[in-house]
């Protein structure tokens, strides 16, 4: 699985790069044929003082691509709500191969 993540406007530090990391690490878990996973935390409305947080997922598995995106005023909440929406479309597709 390759994992590569990007953040925009800002500098990401160790702890939320290793947040996002243990993230990843259970995807295996509901799908065994992800073959890369992109994901790009951006720092959004930069000219304005609320600056939104938005954490973005796409994940690649054989003949699908799956988008998420979430936002919030702190990037781990942002990146776990993307998460779990990924989580949930990545089970219903794999029970639609299924049945």
């Amino acid at each position: 699985m390759n994992v590569q993540i990007q953040s925009v406007h800002f500098e990401a530090d160790s702890k939320l790069l290793e947040h996002v990391n243990k993230k990843l690490d259970k995807l295996r878990t509901f799908h065994d044929r992800i073959i890369g996973v992109e994901v790009y935390l951006v720092l959004d409305n930069v000219v304005h003082n609320i600056k939104d947080k938005v954490a973005e997922i796409k994940v690649h598995i054989p003949k699908h691509t799956f988008f998420v995106k979430h936002q919030s005023k702190a990037f781990e909440e942002s990146f776990d709500l993307a998460f779990n929406s990924m989580v949930n479309r990545i089970k219903r597709q794999k029970e639609k191969t299924l049945a």
